[in-house]
């Protein structure tokens, strides 16, 4: 008997919304000096926005209209904004080449599902999309799955009756149990009711609770940062082992020590059709440049558009690291 559980937030979850500003202050210092380097952390609540963080740019932002920008129902909030040079000391390993912190990046790819992901995880995060496509506003989904079966389906949605919410989910996904609003009807939601944090959904981010992540967040973070760039790459590479070797399933690691450009460690278990997650073998990483600035010229980074991949998880979505 296998069990899973997965669960996904609409882009108006606070901690999603905080993602996404972040994300959004990357994407301006990038379009206006593409060698930005760019680490920015975002909390938000209660008609306060803080923006704290180190950036290196060409470029001097108006910090306050990006973040109202991308949180438009902000307009009369507070916005305070703490952004410092980046430290000398980190800048000169990255002037190096080098990887701008230490950290562990873990990837991931199965053939259960076309997006290579696992199926509590896409089941949940499609649920939330074509809910929120009707009720955008404030929610979270969670789904739980036996042996490949969904069992129950968890909907909490802002600004929702739940005879209406309940006829909509009935008609994307069948279950045997409805879990609507569990704790009633709801109106405030977002920043009214609760604080949020970039950084702070890394699950959803990466591959749902079932399987193991390096644990660096995304958002607000530029390609010298390995637990982004490192991250997307061991997805990446993690997808084409799973292709050309016919895998079932592959895990790769990869980690990194601050100011060296090469990883201290790059390997890969490769499971195959018919064996248990136990049986694959550990092999070493070959054939990719997985240096900081390798990473992005194989992955395309100085064109993507950072705000986009903060929304609706970071793999799965056609992206060049896959």
């Amino acid at each position: 008997m296998s069990i899973k559980t997965a669960e996904f937030v609409s882009p108006k979850h606070p901690d999603k919304i905080c993602d996404f500003i972040a994300d959004s202050i990357l994407d301006a210092y990038l379009d206006g000096d593409p060698g930005s380097r760019v680490a920015v952390e975002v909390m938000g609540g209660h008609n306060l926005i803080t923006i704290n963080g180190e950036v290196t740019s060409k470029v001097t932002l108006d910090i306050e209209a990006i973040v109202k920008k991308a949180c438009s129902n902000f307009e009369g909030g507070r916005v305070i904004s703490n952004i410092v040079a980046q430290s000398p000391e980190i800048a000169r390993g990255v002037d190096a080449g080098g990887a701008g912190d230490q950290g562990i990046m873990k990837g991931y790819a199965t053939s259960e599902t076309p997006e290579y992901l696992p199926l509590e995880y896409i089941l949940a995060r499609d649920l939330c999309k074509n809910i929120f496509a009707v009720y955008p506003f404030d929610g979270k989904v969670q789904v739980t799955i036996e042996d490949g079966v969904v069992m129950t389906v968890v909907a909490s949605f802002q600004n929702t009756k739940n005879n209406e919410l309940l006829k909509l989910v009935k008609s994307l996904i069948q279950a045997k149990e409805y879990l609507i609003n569990p704790a009633g009807e709801w109106t405030m939601g977002g920043f009214d009711s609760d604080t949020g944090l970039s950084g702070r959904k890394l699950v959803i981010d990466n591959y749902g609770p079932e399987i193991p992540i390096g644990g660096g967040s995304f958002s607000g973070k530029d390609y010298t940062k390995v637990d982004r760039s490192g991250a997307y790459m061991a997805r990446r590479i993690a997808v084409e082992l799973l292709e050309s070797r016919g895998a079932k399933e592959v895990y790769t690691k990869l980690a990194y020590a601050i100011g060296k450009s090469d990883p201290v460690m790059a390997v890969a278990v490769i499971i195959y059709p018919g064996q248990n997650g136990g049986d694959g073998k550990e092999e070493k990483i070959t054939g990719y440049d997985l240096s900081p600035k390798g990473i992005r010229e194989y992955l395309k980074l100085d064109k993507v558009k950072f705000a986009d991949t903060s929304l609706w998880g970071h793999f799965g979505r056609k992206f060049e690291w896959r």
